[in-house]
């Protein structure tokens, strides 16, 4: 009775976004572009009684900037004095009010980092971790893979003699499998693919994203390579609009297509699912609505018989919030030796994941101390908080 006046009476009181920024040690890049500062967009959700929520909304540099005007002018008013408890009310409220403004895109990943804190402070409420309010742990335990292998500045034979070592390092660091970077061009990608296949052996799981680099075509010509590599999977290889062409790609290639990581909210993956482009979905909870839209949205994924594999990318808010949903994650479709999800690893540095909470994961160090396996925090909500003084460090003066 205690518990049902306290959560009654709590009220959103002020909502707060924290737009983390640094320079990297290295210049990085992707098929899109090349960048050498890293953000992170952590939002701060306070309720009346002292009770305070953590969430993450997924977009860099710029974007985080109009994310955090989205949070704090647009969404914030809209639900002071709000009961945090009410995620589900809260979620549609917003929706519904900015749906004439946007049903993708910054919309959305402004609303995912809000929802995610509400879910943190009802595990406070509550004592317990996220995964107990979905319904429980189907694992304490995942594997993870390390990506790495980004592009550079460099000449082709440059990339090709890195990534060879940078797989096997991956490899040796007792990652489950590793993921590259395309997108030099058709041609030389094979040759960066033939060069990961060389640094892990042949029995190793590799997979290759070219962050919608290709045309059919092209992605056709870097597939059939990939079959013959024996790749996992072919991670967004053509743009995410384009659905008719990712049913033709799944349709012939041997090589798991995937991707998702672009597309947002239950309608937006309701006609990504019937288009049957996908092997394998990536829902990136940070970007599609936050924990209450991914529940959804996965639901809709198992009920198309579509394994899930979670995009992950930022800060530590952003992993624990994944590893809270792969606790939850049900088998699919179940049995004695179902393969397990992973969680997605960025190998490169990021002081705003290893550095950022007051007791850190230490992902690389779990994963080498305990033959590859990260525990599931158990502590309430999300299982951990920043470290505020951390935050003011790197916090950008907007």
């Amino acid at each position: 009775m205690e518990l049902e006046l306290i959560t009654s009476a709590l009220k959103i009181k002020k909502i707060t976004s924290h737009v983390l920024q640094c320079d990297m040690p290295e210049e990085l890049g992707y098929s899109q572009q090349y960048y050498a500062k890293r953000t992170a967009h952590i939002v701060e959700v306070e309720t009346d009684q002292g009770i305070t929520g953590w969430g993450e909304c997924f977009g860099p540099g710029n974007v985080a900037l109009a994310n955090k005007t989205i949070v704090e002018k647009v969404i914030q008013p809209l639900v002071l004095g709000m009961d945090p408890m009410d995620r589900d009310v809260i979620w549609h409220k917003v929706y519904n009010l900015l749906r004439d403004h946007g049903q993708k895109g910054m919309p959305l990943q402004s609303l995912s980092g809000v929802d995610i804190a509400l879910w943190d402070i009802a595990g406070k409420v509550t004592g317990q971790p996220i995964h107990k309010l979905i319904g429980g742990a189907h694992r304490t335990h995942v594997r993870s893979y390390g990506y790495g292998m980004m592009l550079k500045r460099e000449s082709v034979e440059d990339h090709v003699a890195r990534f060879v070592d940078e797989a096997a390092a991956i490899k040796d660091m007792g990652f489950a499998a590793t993921k590259m970077k395309i997108g030099l061009g058709a041609k030389d990608d094979v040759k960066l693919a033939e060069a990961v296949r060389r640094g892990v052996g042949d029995d190793f799981d590799f997979m290759a994203d070219a962050n919608h680099a290709y045309n059919t075509s092209d992605a056709f010509y870097v597939g059939r390579a990939l079959d013959e590599l024996g790749a996992y999977w072919f991670e967004e290889p053509i743009a995410p609009e384009d659905l008719d062409g990712y049913r033709e790609l799944r349709a012939g290639l041997k090589v798991n297509i995937s991707g998702g990581e672009a597309e947002f909210s239950r309608w937006g993956w309701r006609g990504l699912l019937e288009s049957r482009g996908l092997d394998i979905a990536q829902p990136e909870v940070c970007a599609l609505g936050g924990i209450t839209e991914y529940l959804r949205v996965l639901a809709l994924c198992h009920a198309h018989f579509t394994p899930v594999f979670n995009h992950v990318w930022g800060s530590a808010i952003a992993v624990a919030t994944n590893l809270q949903l792969l606790a939850a994650m049900p088998p699919l479709p179940g049995g004695l030796f179902p393969r397990e999800p992973w969680l997605e690893f960025d190998t490169t540095e990021n002081r705003f994941r290893d550095n950022l909470l007051a007791e850190p994961l230490d992902i690389q160090g779990q994963v080498k101390r305990n033959d590859g396996l990260i525990a599931i925090p158990t502590g309430p909500g999300l299982g951990v908080e920043p470290d505020r003084d951390f935050i003011k460090a790197y916090e950008l003066d907007l």
